[in-house]
């Protein structure tokens, strides 16, 4: 008995999404050495899945090497980064981790109410650390760009707001004349 082969038609198969994160190095300019390493964190490092896992990763990475870390997390969603101990619950947070206090760290802990805490820079020990007022960054690209005429303020916001943050908010954004109904 003679087999029968069957051609099909071409078909596509989903490929892996190719997982890349931005990030900021502050590097020593004669060897490379990476002083501080800046960490934005994005849905993908607090959602289950390999972004997380990868973020985990190289947080590692960094944590076991001299270099110091920044991680900022302004987003209100998703599980946070861990840390050991009692850690109030907030709904922002900055972590500054110095190499030489490890494992030792910052936590500047603040809700949508408050103004984003400033923090300084960590740098070696012979350099003057800036103090960064990430408050003002953002209002100037927020003003630069424009999100004013872009961002619909009539929206309820993603995720949600606690019900008292939500009149706070929409009070506020009444009062600036960006929320109508």
């Amino acid at each position: 008995m003679e087999k029968k082969r069957i051609n099909l038609e071409s078909s596509m198969i989903p490929l892996p999404e190719p997982i890349t994160e931005n990030y900021l190095e502050i590097r020593e300019v004669s060897t490379g050495f990476v002083v501080t390493s800046i960490e934005v964190l994005s849905h993908k490092n607090k959602r289950p899945g390999e972004g997380r896992k990868a973020y985990e990763l190289k947080g590692k990475q960094v944590l076991a090497s001299l270099s110091h870390l920044i991680e900022i997390d302004l987003l209100r969603s998703g599980k946070p980064m861990s840390l050991l101990g009692e850690v109030p619950v907030t709904d922002y947070q900055i972590i500054v981790s110095r190499s030489e206090i490890r494992p030792q760290a910052k936590l500047y802990g603040f809700s949508i109410r408050e103004t984003i805490p400033v923090f300084p820079l960590p740098l070696q020990s012979e350099d003057t650390e800036p103090i960064v007022d990430l408050q003002s960054l953002l209002h100037g690209i927020y003003n630069r760009a424009r999100y004013y005429l872009a961002i619909d303020y009539n929206k309820e916001s993603v995720p949600y707001l606690k019900p008292e943050d939500a009149v706070w908010c929409d009070t506020l954004l009444r009062e600036q004349g960006l929320r109508s109904n």
